[in-house]
């Protein structure tokens, strides 16, 4: 079959898109932009791509009319605390626009649980959506999930965070709210299995795990799997905004995501639905297992996806850093120093192998209290870390960088600031064919505030940036 995929560079379409061509499928992958679709050279060389923005004006002709069925994976939870309802909601009608000189049979959608009583901001969002979709000139299949859970995805991650950072919490009354979480590799295994199926057509099911836990019990059986000691003390005065910065300065979560995953914690949802379970004979996977399976995934270096590379900062939307390809030369400041690599091939992998766990090879004492104050100022800090060890593609977040350019082939990457600084940043590395190591530091600085902030910073970067390049360039 012929497969639109939206929201490919999500954490749920980055991994739907390896199963569909494990299948056999083709796959047109809807991205804002090719440049930021963050996946091996090797797989683009399998897929089409198509650069289509859905909350953009409709462009006609942009998409192949041969497309069998699509799935529908776009979201704007990160974008916004305020209207990011309304974008959802353009987003959806320009999508049915798009598909109706589209001969797709099938459109699924994968959403979350509903509460009939009750309900947030953003469960509401999704229903609407929905409704949208329903009245596209394709069949609609709705997969209605828990919170998902896998090696990446933000429940997984935030839970992570705060059990590992906190072993003593003061919690808002949220984390006694009841909710059913579900494996990622359930997730993959009903989104594949709805595909063609026509049983699935014009229906809408919840899909979920075995059990249902509160967000408590989620945090104290990870930790008891984990081996830590965890002591949780819920108090009834923490409101949704502190429960928001809470989360934001203790986990890798942004504000705006924080804001709305808080607004959704606080309602309960739970499915008594097996019908799509039953349909295609899917065995779920229990919550324990969930989190043995993601470690697993880590353990090996094998997570294929993060939804930490699938959002970029407040500062920026995904589309406009392609404009920054281009490191200006006119109006900018620079930090240029090269050096002789003792083993060009060393030098290269640890260039590959930067931030994240692995730190920045020079002082990083200091790029955590840089991380830090980013974060104190809104910026996304250094929390991010990366999604592989020493694996880099265009379009990964880095720490507090993007991933704008990762040419293995020829000895260059090429990293875009997405903290909170007075101008625009960029970081460079690359190795010449006599095995010099070039690292230049570009900053074009907004106004005074920026020329004061580069010439304040000076001597921190004269020994945080020579130190780090010995250490590039060091052989062991």
């Amino acid at each position: 079959m012929k497969i639109l995929l939206t929201g490919a560079n999500g954490y749920i379409g980055m991994r739907l898109l390896t199963l569909l061509l494990e299948q056999g499928h083709e796959v047109v992958c809807a991205v804002r932009s090719a440049d930021r679709l963050s996946v091996d050279p090797e797989v683009k060389k399998e897929i089409e791509i198509v650069e289509i923005d859905f909350l953009e004006e409709v462009k006609p002709n942009l998409l192949p009319t041969d497309i069998d069925a699509a799935y529908y994976l776009i979201h704007s939870m990160t974008t916004s605390t305020k209207d990011f309802d309304e974008k959802e909601a353009q987003a959806a009608e320009n999508f049915n626009h798009y598909l109706e000189p589209v001969n797709a049979r099938q459109v699924i959608f994968l959403t979350g649980m509903t509460n009939d009583k009750e309900s947030s901001k953003h469960l509401s969002s999704r229903k609407k959506v929905g409704e949208i979709l329903q009245e596209g000139n394709f069949h609609l299949t709705c997969l209605q999930a828990g919170i998902v859970v896998g090696s990446g995805s933000s429940s997984f991650e935030i839970i992570r965070d705060l059990c590992e950072k906190l072993p003593f919490m003061i919690t808002p009354r949220w984390v006694d709210t009841k909710t059913q979480p579900i494996a990622i590799r359930n997730v993959l295994q009903y989104l594949s299995g709805v595909l063609g199926n026509e049983k699935c057509y014009d229906e809408a099911f919840d899909i979920g795990g075995p059990e249902v836990l509160t967000y408590k019990k989620m945090m104290l059986q990870y930790s008891k799997i984990r081996g830590l000691k965890l002591h949780i003390i819920g108090v009834p005065f923490m409101t949704p905004r502190l429960s928001s910065y809470w989360l934001y300065f203790v986990t890798s979560t942004s504000y705006k995501l924080a804001v709305n995953l808080v607004d959704s914690m606080t309602v309960e949802v739970i499915s008594k639905d097996t019908r799509l379970q039953e349909m295609l004979n899917i065995e779920p996977i229990s919550y324990e297992e969930a989190i043995k399976m993601a470690f697993d995934k880590i353990e090996q270096n094998q997570v294929v996806s993060s939804w930490k590379d699938s959002k970029s900062s407040g500062r920026y939307r995904q589309k406009d850093l392609n404009k920054y390809i281009q490191v200006p030369t006119h109006g900018c400041l620079r930090d240029v120093q090269q050096q002789k690599a003792e083993d060009p091939k060393v030098s290269l992998e640890k260039i590959w192998s930067i931030g994240g766990k692995n730190g920045w090879y020079y002082a990083n004492s200091l790029w955590k209290f840089r991380g830090f104050l980013d974060k104190l100022f809104g910026g996304v800090g250094l929390r991010r870390g990366r999604t592989h060890n020493n694996k880099i593609n265009t379009g990964d977040s880095l720490d507090f960088w993007r991933v704008l350019l990762a040419d293995k082939e020829n000895n260059r990457l090429l990293l875009f600031a997405e903290m909170r600084v007075p101008g625009e940043a960029w970081l460079e590395f690359c190795i010449d064919e006599e095995g010099i190591v070039h690292q230049t530091a570009t900053f074009r600085p907004r106004g005074i505030a920026g020329r004061a902030y580069w010439y304040s910073m000076l001597p921190f970067h004269f020994f945080i940036f020579k130190g780090m390049l010995n250490e590039i360039a060091a052989a062991k």
